[in-house]
């Protein structure tokens, strides 16, 4: 590890040891572990806040008294200070450039894709048949496709994106809990990835084109525009979070609709409510599982005071399963969403100015993948499932099904 902090130090830190096998086959059994004393706010060994409630972490995601700024020397800051997209920004800095980035990635541009990824689902499965690995054959290459395609990335450069996805994913989580040789190839990932898109950016503004890239380096608000290093860092919070996200957003569902035949033949049978069936798969086994906010002032947290500076960890994956907010919290249940039930919102996209820009798309694309998967023979084939040593996000290494023509 890079501090020596190692998985005992870690489980010191986070309240729950993230490199048990137990824990990654199912983390909400040990998230319920630290609430099950009834407070909603608890503290690590090490002093770190930790919180598995729906009604705090909304609170906290909403309150401008919490933000990102890197202060103070506690685990995480490295990591929360390098990663300076506006993702990890606050307030006015990342107002500005959501507002900037917003302009190029609207709404309506997310709703032309559609017919694009229909198309590029069926041409994923077409003719597959047999034992395959879903997160290679579908999971994978789709959102990779879709997020290349709007950056305006040649196809030739795709698999690129691979190595450079898979170390910049890991970036996300602290830095005690990677191997130095994982830290200086997220690092190296970053500087090739910066190098590449800097060239590119180049062409575009030389040469526009019809892509989100051109948009991005000709966006502007008034005499306002992204500077370079701004335009690198939104680029690398593209490809991470407008695809890895996905990737696992398609493999915990597909894993999860494999594991309940009941729901899964109700998915079949109600290809309308793919849109609700998507957000409760989402509530269900999330792609991110926590985020993490710094207290930008003192705040007293139900008669809990955090100093200015102090991290607060939101675990939005157990959040999603409180039962003081849903009802039978571990059960899959694809009509939970519907018209007519008052269900509340799960914090899989974040909450309040943070509110994921890529969800549109990332909802588009797990319900097309997924609606078209199921109109298939699909089973899970025997094996063990190994998930990724990701902390923040969550997904599988690999899912194998047979599909039968």
């Amino acid at each position: 590890m890079a501090d020596g902090t190692g998985q005992a130090g870690a489980a010191a830190v986070l309240g729950f040891d993230p490199g048990d096998p137990a824990f990654r086959a199912d983390p909400y059994a040990h998230y319920r572990t630290l609430a099950a004393d009834g407070r909603s706010l608890t503290r690590t060994d090490v002093g770190l806040r930790v919180t598995t409630s729906y009604e705090l972490s909304e609170r906290v995601l909403r309150d401008p008294r919490f933000g990102h700024r890197p202060e103070g020397g506690e685990p995480w800051r490295g990591s929360v200070a390098r990663n300076r997209s506006f993702l990890t920004m606050d307030p006015p800095d990342h107002t500005r450039l959501r507002r900037l980035v917003s302009k190029a990635f609207t709404p309506r541009l997310v709703e032309r894709l559609r017919p694009r990824v229909e198309e590029l689902v069926d041409e994923l499965l077409e003719d597959v048949s047999g034992e395959v690995d879903l997160i290679a054959t579908l999971a994978y290459p789709l959102p990779v496709i879709v997020i290349s395609e709007m950056l305006g990335v040649p196809p030739e450069d795709r698999d690129l994106f691979k190595v450079w996805s898979d170390s910049l994913a890991r970036g996300l989580d602290p830095d005690f809990l990677l191997p130095e040789a994982e830290i200086a190839q997220r690092e190296a990932a970053r500087a090739q990835f910066g190098a590449y898109f800097q060239e590119l950016a180049a062409k575009r503004r030389a040469e526009p084109q019809d892509d989100l890239l051109s948009a991005l380096v000709s966006v502007s608000d008034g005499q306002d525009a992204l500077t370079e290093e701004e335009l690198l860092a939104t680029c690398v919070l593209l490809l991470v979070a407008g695809h890895e996200t996905t990737v696992n957003l398609i493999g915990n569902g597909a894993l999860a609709l494999l594991r309940d035949p009941g729901q899964l033949a109700l998915f079949r049978e109600r290809p309308g409510n793919v849109q609700a069936a998507v957000e409760e798969l989402l509530r269900y086994d999330p792609p991110v599982q926590l985020t993490l906010r710094s207290a930008l002032e003192d705040v007293d947290l139900d008669g809990t005071l955090l100093e200015r500076g102090k991290l607060i960890l939101l675990l939005t994956g157990a959040a999603n399963r409180d039962p003081a907010v849903f009802e039978d919290p571990d059960r899959l249940d694809l009509l939970r969403y519907t018209e007519g039930r008052d269900t509340p919102k799960h914090l899989s996209f974040g909450h309040g100015v943070h509110f994921c820009l890529g969800a549109p798309l990332a909802r588009l694309e797990g319900q097309v993948a997924l609606g078209r998967l199921f109109e298939r023979d699909v089973a899970l084939a025997t094996g063990d499932l190994v998930y990724r040593d990701n902390l923040v996000l969550r997904g599988l290494r690999d899912l194998p099904v047979t599909i039968r023509a």
